[in-house]
């Protein structure tokens, strides 16, 4: 598998950006510098990241999410004990 990240990802399965396998690779984003854990999507090219507001949830079952702009750097995690 090639270590070029796509410019969008999405966690959500429904999404057209969801790719399993490199979810479990282990993705990690930093935003504006900051390493962040509750992205739900991204995407490099236009430079916004969505994240997870806490805990909360939609009538559906979705996670609610807010849009921010800014500088985008996803990465591939080393696998544990490498490094």
């Amino acid at each position: 598998m090639s270590d070029t990240l796509p410019d969008r990802l999405s966690v959500d399965p429904n999404s057209p950006f969801y790719d399993e396998a490199l979810l479990q690779r282990g993705i990690g984003v930093r935003f504006k510098g900051e390493e962040k854990t509750n992205v739900e999507e991204y995407c490099v090219s236009e430079g916004w990241v969505r994240l997870a507001l806490g805990k909360r949830v939609d009538r559906k079952g979705n996670p609610l999410t807010v849009k921010l702009q800014g500088p985008v750097e996803p990465y591939l995690q080393s696998p544990e004990g490498e490094e």
